[in-house]
């Protein structure tokens, strides 16, 4: 990833509606909600669940498709993985003891992202 895309990336995380939206997407893994379900769990208005969703669309933190009349969001966890890689890359200045705890809730996390491989 490069730093274009990692700002992009991190700019549309630093929202607390988007950020709120992108973790139920995360916790929801592949399968995705419904705008519409997302709306309702988080009692925001339709038009501004729609501008996060395009936000975080654009930054390529979540992809959508349509199934019947609802359009599903799903989180993109190639590129989720991708930030966090980026984030770390530089890491610890060659003491990998500094970032063990950050490896450990990666390793841990692991599982969302290899279901959408």
């Amino acid at each position: 990833m490069d730093m274009k895309h990692a700002v992009a990336g991190l700019s549309a995380l630093a929202h607390e509606g988007r950020l709120t939206v992108f973790r139920m997407l995360v916790q929801a893994g592949p399968a995705g909600i419904a705008a519409g379900e997302i709306a309702r769990r988080l009692d925001v208005p339709p038009n501004t669940l729609s501008a996060n969703l395009n936000i975080l669309s654009n930054a390529g933190l979540i992809n959508s498709h349509r199934q019947g009349r609802s359009i599903i969001y799903s989180a993109t966890f190639a590129t989720m993985t991708d930030l966090l890689a980026f984030l770390m890359q530089d890491c610890c200045g060659g003491s990998p003891e500094i970032c063990a705890s950050l490896e450990d809730v990666v390793l841990r996390s692991r599982c969302n992202a290899d279901v959408s491989a």
